[in-house]
């Protein structure tokens, strides 16, 4: 799966995965750090899981423990938050909405 489709990952129905495709076309070229500079935290922290950088992965947990003013204390707090733990092997098509 390219990234750009990961990071933008909206659901799965068997082994189809469902990529939101306003937000693809419209923020696919930025980086981990400028996701999450915009909000889109989840996409964010999909970018970075992506590329395992650890580094931006503790940026987004910063960046977005000061906008929700919430109190997550580690990057496996945040994965369970977005429901994001690694590149899903099974999936082999996506559909795009």
């Amino acid at each position: 799966m390219k990234k750009k489709v990961f990071n933008f990952i909206i659901g799965y129905h068997g082994d189809s995965a469902i990529v939101d495709k306003r937000a693809l076309k419209s923020n696919s070229s930025l980086t981990s750090r400028e996701l999450a500079d915009k909000g889109l935290f989840k996409s964010a922290f999909c970018d970075a899981i992506y590329d395992d950088d650890k580094e931006s992965m503790s940026y987004i947990l910063k960046l977005y423990n000061e906008k929700s003013g919430s109190r997550y204390e580690s990057i496996d707090q945040l994965k369970l938050l977005f429901g994001v733990f690694s590149v899903p092997d099974e999936i082999t098509r996506t559909a795009k909405v």
